[in-house]
């Protein structure tokens, strides 16, 4: 692997290190975490390039030697290193490649989940509860903190639709593979006769920037406020706290009725719209970049069937990479790495392939 262009990111190494040695830069927040974020990055691919740059000249020292035909015992030393460098190389090649990909400012976003039931009613809402308990204690195995938005019950205690953020360290790195929906093969318990039925649940994975540059024109908002809705009981609502905000040029509505107060519904419907309006905007610009959109596992388009969750052969099958995995209670329990790493490893391939493919 070539090293000879690897001076720009020592350049770049040291223009950061000005910058953040500067006074003015601690004043930045947000500039701030973003060199930090990008010093950590290039810190680590210059450390894995000067690796390889070890080996490299490992081999060239090693060749030469053997090349000399002199002493038998230091050729003999040299052919035993040489095999070694020679063999160490393709993975550190491997790790420096995957270094290199354009990271995406997305990756290291938190998230807006939202869920809802599909095709097969009641059955759907439990499948749906099914899901957000799946994503709640993925979370809860990761360190990341979940706060819901908003929330509409079945009469079976099952779940219509629930928006909920996550909050954490690259979130949207592991979810935003779970875009699309999903499927559940099981006997419901409504179900006298044991039959299987098959019901659904779309699942949209939203990335929650900081910063995102969507401009919200405050005349161009309906707000409307009306009396929560719920299951029944000391927690529903008397009062008119619940909001309803439409983002006219659009069409785009968010409701939120899950606080008592009308203010804080309002600044959680907001949050919900920009990242709708964002996730909009984002996917009109990659639809014009086709090639971005061969892999299936990378689309986020919530129409597409990505998972059977299959319970009397205890499967779960990821139709995008043909994946099945016999642990369904497991998963379900939170275990989603067993399903989200062989992901992003497909991914990385892709991308690794598209990015040194385009460079050949």
């Amino acid at each position: 692997m070539d090293l000879s262009g690897f001076s720009q990111y020592e350049k770049e190494l040291a223009r950061l290190e000005t910058e953040l040695s500067q006074p003015a830069t601690a004043t930045q927040p947000g500039r701030l975490r973003d060199l930090t974020r990008r010093h950590v990055q290039l810190v680590e691919l210059l450390r894995v390039a000067n690796n390889l740059r070890a080996h490299q000249a490992r081999v060239a020292e090693c060749e030469e030697i053997i090349q000399s035909g002199g002493d038998k015992e230091l050729v003999a030393l040299a052919l035993e290193e040489l095999a070694q460098a020679q063999a160490a190389m393709p993975q550190v090649e491997d790790t420096l490649k995957r270094l290199l990909l354009p990271r995406d400012k997305e990756d290291e976003a938190n998230t807006i989940v939202e869920i809802r039931a599909g095709t097969g009613g009641e059955e759907a809402s439990l499948f749906a509860a099914d899901l957000y308990r799946m994503y709640s204690r993925y979370a809860e195995r990761k360190g990341w903190r979940v706060e819901t938005m908003s929330t509409s019950e079945s009469e079976t205690r099952g779940i219509k639709e629930v928006i909920f953020s996550i909050e954490g360290d690259s979130i949207y790195r592991f979810l935003k593979y779970e875009a699309g929906v999903h499927r559940v093969q099981r006997v419901p318990v409504t179900e006298a006769n044991g039959r299987i039925h098959t019901s659904a649940a779309s699942v949209a994975v939203l990335p929650e920037l900081e910063d995102i540059e969507i401009e919200i024109d405050p005349t161009e908002l309906r707000i409307d406020s009306f009396r929560s809705s719920g299951a029944g009981g000391q927690h529903v609502n008397v009062t008119d706290s619940a909001v309803r905000i439409t983002h006219i040029p659009t069409g785009v509505v968010v409701s939120c009725q899950d606080e008592r107060s009308q203010h804080k519904n309002r600044a959680k419907g907001m949050r919900i719209l920009k990242a709708r309006l964002y996730e909009r905007a984002r996917a009109e610009a990659l639809s014009q970049r086709a090639e971005q959109r061969k892999s299936m596992v990378r689309s986020g388009d919530r129409s597409d069937k990505i998972r059977t969750y299959n319970f009397p052969q205890n499967r779960v099958t990821d139709h995008r990479i043909g994946l099945s995995v016999h642990a369904l209670e497991e998963i379900l329990d939170g275990n989603l790495d067993k399903i989200i790493q062989p992901l992003i490893e497909h991914d990385t391939h892709e991308r690794l392939n598209q990015l040194f493919a385009t460079a050949a």
